[in-house]
């Protein structure tokens, strides 16, 4: 497949293009089901657009604890429909549309009772295995197995000794959500999708009670744009009801916001080759392995302030520091943690008030013609979810329309990933960086990692890693400036990157450096590059202000202390 560029000149075009003709399906949102929605309306042939208000997986989608999972969570919960479903997500992903993406992780359960907790959990595993199988796209994870306490400390060194009787190991997935998002895009714009972030609906265009378009602003340049479309479709998560008012209709379903947060720790503080997945009184909790660090997360609360920035509060650290030390004969503190970020699930309403009792199953709806609200869902369900949305949209459309073919469909960079992998050690020596940088590109770009060589080839001053964040190399910034659609210095070191979580100093030694490699393709000024970097700053010092406060109310309000917009 030929592969989109998604830089500056292209996001200018898509957005007089998007204004110029009526097209069959308009996307609001640009999280993981909006992408997801994009990518499915434009591979049945429909003229298709995507817009979103910030930058691509600002939102809930970048936010995630990065799994690709079923959810043995679910299983206990007796929601066999939803494991199986996402089960069968999770071989497709692996195996099929985002190998490069989407890999194998680990998971060792500690027990802590002999004999029932052992027959229990084990039969719910070995039922995780079997539905995966069934599901026809199981076999590229490796079974479940059961361990013994002394086997299992081997494994894991960290773990107290009488924190456990024994062990199940078992296997699940991750990706880095906000890059899978962007790929999405990005393959989205493959087959012809226009797609602009920075670009907000602020009304619905209406013919009587029709819905039939969208006014976009663009919050660059300020220029309002009528996009008119057959379809619209409300992808916008946690902001489905905001984005409903804008029609004057709450719609079929509320959608409520609950807050997870997580921490980011170096790799060495735990010694273990297998994530952990632990027990607490209200869920459970991951210690997720990602590359040189651990992820540690999450909680599980209700949110009703900012949307944009959800903060982390003092109480919810300590939440999770208290819970994972439980099994830690090493325990962690405040000093080893590197990142933390918060993000909000989009949950179904129902009539629990525990959030982690709240759906996660999602739903389709057509409140008034013209306007389709897809809502709720899990990360791992985003392509059904996609599917379900525009199979509503069709009824609206005067013509026949293809089924979905998405299944079908690999993301930008899946195609000869294999094969490149194979012949890592060849590209580096012809490129002249070490494999271990031709392995982290590939696990990031998959085939398209040729885009990124030929920039280095070009200067080979791109090829070095940032002075303060060596796992990337100067290229990468360029790339998500050039090709992805990286608007702002907090775009590539929050998303492009995970440099934010990834660092002590949360990116802000890196800072100066990548907004002078974003400068000339975005073409900024020195004052532009001083902006940025102050902007940013002012980001992550509100952030960690947020992190020093007792409770949700202060650290929104801490957290509120940086502007959202970048000045220009």
């Amino acid at each position: 497949m030929r592969t989109a560029t998604l830089g500056p000149a292209e996001r200018t075009a898509a957005l007089a293009r998007m204004a110029e003709k009526e097209l069959d399906i308009l996307v609001v949102g640009g999280g993981v089901v909006g992408a997801g929605t994009a990518l499915d309306a434009a591979t049945r042939g429909l003229s298709t657009g995507i817009v979103e208000a910030r930058d691509w997986a600002s939102g809930t989608s970048s936010r995630s604890s990065k799994l690709i999972h079923g959810g043995l969570r679910y299983l206990e919960m007796l929601d066999f429909a939803l494991v199986r479903e996402a089960l069968k997500e999770r071989g497709l992903l692996t195996q099929r549309l985002a190998p490069h993406l989407v890999k194998p992780v680990p998971f060792l359960y500690p027990l802590q009772h002999r004999g029932w907790e052992r027959i229990y959990a084990g039969s719910g595993v070995a039922l995780y295995d079997v539905m995966a199988i069934s599901s026809g796209h199981g076999r590229g994870l490796p079974h479940h197995r059961h361990l013994s306490r002394r086997h299992a400390l081997r494994i894991a060194p960290s773990l107290k000794k009488d924190a456990l009787v024994g062990a199940l190991q078992y296997y699940d997935a991750q990706v880095d959500d906000a890059r899978y998002v962007a790929t999405l895009v990005k393959t989205a714009a493959a087959y012809g999708a226009l797609a602009a972030n920075r670009a907000r609906v602020v009304g619905f265009l209406r013919e009587g009670e029709r819905v039939v378009g969208a006014r976009v602003r663009d919050v660059e340049g300020g220029r309002e744009y009528e996009v008119h479309a057959k379809q619209v479709v409300n992808a916008t998560g946690v902001w489905t009801d905001d984005t409903q008012a804008l029609i004057g209709e709450r719609g079929q379903f509320h959608v409520r916001a609950s807050k997870g947060i997580h921490l980011v720790v170096p790799r060495d503080r735990i010694h273990s080759t297998s994530g952990l997945i632990l027990r607490t009184e209200k869920s459970v909790l991951f210690v997720i392995p990602w590359g040189r660090h651990w992820i540690v997360g999450t909680t599980d609360t209700d949110w009703d302030l900012d949307k944009a920035h959800p903060a982390a509060s003092s109480a919810d650290i300590d939440y999770l520091l208290e819970h994972v030390n439980s099994v830690l004969a090493v325990p962690l503190t405040r000093d080893d943690v590197e990142g933390v970020y918060a993000g909000l699930r989009p949950l179904l309403a129902g009539e629990s008030e525990a959030t982690s009792k709240l759906s996660r199953e999602h739903t389709v709806a057509h409140p008034v013609p013209g306007l389709v609200v897809v809502a709720g869902g899990k990360y791992t369900t985003y392509r059904v979810m996609a599917k379900d949305a525009v199979d509503e949209a069709v009824h609206g459309l005067d013509h026949r329309v293809a089924d979905c073919v998405t299944e079908e469909v690999p993301l930008a960079g899946a195609e000869g990933y294999h094969a490149l992998w194979n012949a890592r050690a060849h590209i580096a020596a012809r490129s002249g960086l070490h494999v271990v940088r031709i392995e982290h590109l590939l696990n990031r770009y998959g085939a398209l990692t040729e885009e990124l060589l030929q920039l280095v080839a070009a200067d080979a001053s791109l090829g070095e890693p940032l002075a303060a964040a060596d796992d990337y190399l100067r290229a990468e910034i360029v790339y998500a400036a050039s090709h992805e659609g990286a608007r702002h210095l907090d775009d590539v070191l929050t998303r492009r990157t995970r440099i934010s979580i990834e660092t002590f100093d949360r990116g802000t030694r890196s800072a100066r450096e990548a907004a002078e490699l974003m400068a000339p393709v975005l073409g900024w000024d020195k004052d532009q590059i001083e902006k940025e970097v102050e902007h940013y700053e002012k980001r992550v010092e509100a952030e960690r202000e947020s992190q020093r406060q007792p409770d949700d109310l202060t650290a929104d309000a801490a957290r509120l202390g940086a502007p959202d917009i970048v000045p220009l």
